[in-house]
């Protein structure tokens, strides 16, 4: 049986005509730059994330980078934010000539320990980048009053957790911008690379549309040094076609998630921790296991699809080597960087593939402890 970790073309035959005369119009219309869909799509990403604007740019790296730039954080600065992510986090702070320094993670979550942060709070710090990974927010409290008291920016990589919730409140609307990635993967994917940025601070809307178009308004006069920052209304009017869908989408991956803890419960496999105040839309779902590596090999001989979100943390990273932790600086993000496995939880995976997935990792559990003893 093959059971694969993401399987676009199921979700894709579902909205597959639809999708066809939504893109169809776009390009007869040869509005291929900007247009309605885009505005459209900004103000429907705003409304699902209970903020005031959006703004539509080409990717989730490009909605760091450009929030970055329009916060004027650049050489000299430093932007707090955790080593256990995608590169995009760290690199992104990079490229403005900032200093990314890292903080552990919290064990049970995966996010940034809210709890590490102001140590680690100098007097070059301009900004916290807390990451929402795998679907879930961060500790939002404890970061906001840091931030708060001290005077500091808070941009929320919410790449991977758009409409997730923290007592309530949404993804991306708490902090000064939030940042979403409509990567083919994601919950609410494009069929490329597109991104989103958030806000309720309507002087930074502002600034943020002019940055993603070379910092220029009107055209040919730039106000500020800005970048090819725009999304594609090709994407902008998939992703319509996409977005009513979402909420099912996320409640399915939630479901998947479910039936998993059962399945392992009493067991060693340990299972995603989702704080009550939390909702998580489970854009990966993410177990740890002790014999990370046997568990690999095991799924890649019997056919099910798995991936190690994230086998290297930032601060180990060779292009990071100069910022100088060394190794055991942060324990919690190496520890997970070696136990972490993501098993598949898309919407249309079936319940005799999921079941597949839990015997297949319970027999292999069972059989080493049976060699054990």
């Amino acid at each position: 049986m093959q059971v694969p970790l993401l399987d676009l073309k199921a979700q894709w035959a579902t909205i597959r005509e639809e999708a066809l005369v939504a893109v169809t119009a776009v390009l007869d219309s040869q509005l291929c730059i900007g247009g309605p869909k885009i505005a459209e799509l900004e103000q429907k990403i705003a409304a699902v994330s209970d903020c005031k604007y959006a703004v539509g740019v080409s990717s989730g790296t490009d909605a760091l980078l450009c929030s970055l730039m329009a916060l004027d954080i650049g050489p000299g600065d430093e932007v707090i934010t955790t080593p256990f992510t995608f590169f995009a986090t760290a690199g992104c702070i990079a490229r403005t000539g900032a200093i990314p320094v890292f903080v552990d993670i919290d064990p049970r979550t995966f996010n940034i320990n809210p709890a590490l942060i102001e140590a680690a709070v100098t007097k070059r710090t301009r900004a916290i980048m807390p990451v929402h990974l795998y679907g879930q927010m961060c500790d939002m409290d404890p970061i906001m009053e840091i931030a708060n008291r001290l005077g500091l920016l808070v941009i929320e990589d919410a790449a991977q957790s758009i409409t997730a919730t923290y007592k309530g409140r949404k993804a991306g609307s708490i902090g000064t911008c939030g940042c979403f990635s409509f990567f083919p993967s994601k919950n609410l994917g494009a069929a490329g690379d597109g991104g989103m940025i958030v806000t309720n601070d309507e002087n930074l809307y502002r600034r943020l549309s002019i940055m993603r178009n070379h910092g220029s308004k009107p055209k040919y006069y730039h106000k500020y040094v800005g970048g090819n920052f725009r999304l594609d209304p090709l994407q902008a009017a998939l992703l319509l076609v996409k977005l009513p869908h979402l909420e099912q989408w996320s409640e399915a991956r939630r479901q998947n998630a479910a039936s998993y803890d059962r399945s392992f419960m009493g067991s060693e496999v340990q299972t995603p921790f989702i704080p009550a105040a939390c909702t998580s839309i489970y854009n990966q779902y993410v177990i740890r296991v002790p014999n990370r590596d046997q568990v690999v090999a095991h799924f890649k001989a019997n056919g099910i699809g798995c991936e190690i979100y994230y086998p290297v943390p930032m601060h180990e990273q060779e292009c990071f080597q100069h910022l100088g932790y060394a190794p055991g600086s942060m324990p919690e993000s190496e520890r997970a960087a070696r136990e972490v496995l993501a098993l598949p939880v898309f919407p249309e995976l079936t319940e005799v593939h999921r079941d597949f997935v839990c015997f297949s990792l319970l027999q292999l559990i069972q059989s080493e402890q049976h060699c054990a003893v």
